[in-house]
């Protein structure tokens, strides 16, 4: 007797839940995948090794001047800290030294409008 061939059942065509199509996803991965660990910096900014003190085993001290190995490495990304730039205009006034009158600066063209520059003010609506 024939007997019809019928898809495999996956979570869209049958009562399987859809975290059970993930799960077997995720076991489909490509032979020799690792993972998304991503590429590690060449140069990083700072380096901060972290040694044991401790042996695990006795609880003898562990000096720094044991050898030691990298058995892991990881990295932490991170923008550095926004800070706005402030530039204060200063508008002076000096004496004529030779008729005495008080001149005092044009106002300049940063001075006018309101305190914030055109960054802040792109940031701030963006946001």
């Amino acid at each position: 007797m024939l007997q019809l061939q019928r898809p495999d059942k996956i979570s869209r065509t049958s009562s399987k839940p859809p975290s059970t199509a993930r799960k077997e996803r995720r076991e489909q991965a490509k032979p020799g995948h690792e993972g998304h660990n991503g590429v590690m910096s060449e140069d990083p900014d700072a380096v901060v090794e972290h040694r044991p003190d401790r042996c695990a085993c006795c609880g003898g001290a562990l000096h720094e001047d044991l050898s030691a190995e990298v058995v892991n490495v990881s990295e932490r990304i991170e923008l550095p800290a926004v800070m706005p730039v402030v530039t204060q205009h200063r508008r002076l006034a000096v004496q004529c030294p030779t008729c005495g009158a008080r001149v005092v600066a044009p106002v300049p063209e940063a001075a006018h409008g309101g305190p914030f520059g055109p960054r802040l003010h792109a940031v701030a609506t963006y946001l």
